[in-house]
């Protein structure tokens, strides 16, 4: 199998990007379908932990009437993000954010070992 093929048989690239395409829920499917490419196994896990993060945030963030005014900041940092971390996969970058991205690694790495 090639460097840059997955168990999809898909480009590293095209799958890693594919992870943030619906947020946690492409990160938890890419997490069960690529068993064996590191790239796109960190990418859906980041994608995973980032964006349910965001997701119950903005969940807790609604039901606080005065707080729920952060709920438009909310959605714009979670646009920035995605469009940052699809990029970037497709670039072939292993872009970690600072605490989600090493989270992910540690995740991903460690269970090879």
């Amino acid at each position: 199998m090639e460097k840059n093929k997955t168990a999809l048989g898909i480009d590293q690239n095209i799958e890693a990007v594919l992870c943030y395409v619906l947020g946690w829920l492409t990160g938890i499917l890419f997490l069960f379908l690529e068993k064996e490419n590191q790239f796109v196994r960190f990418h859906a896990m980041q994608s995973l932990v980032v964006f349910l993060a965001l997701f119950v945030l903005s969940l807790v963030v609604g039901w606080i009437p005065v707080i729920g005014l952060l709920s438009p900041v909310i959605f714009l940092v979670a646009v920035i993000l995605w469009i940052l971390l699809m990029v970037k996969a497709f670039q072939g970058e292993m872009y970690k954010l600072p605490w989600a991205g090493d989270f992910a690694e540690k995740q991903v790495f460690s269970a090879k070992d």
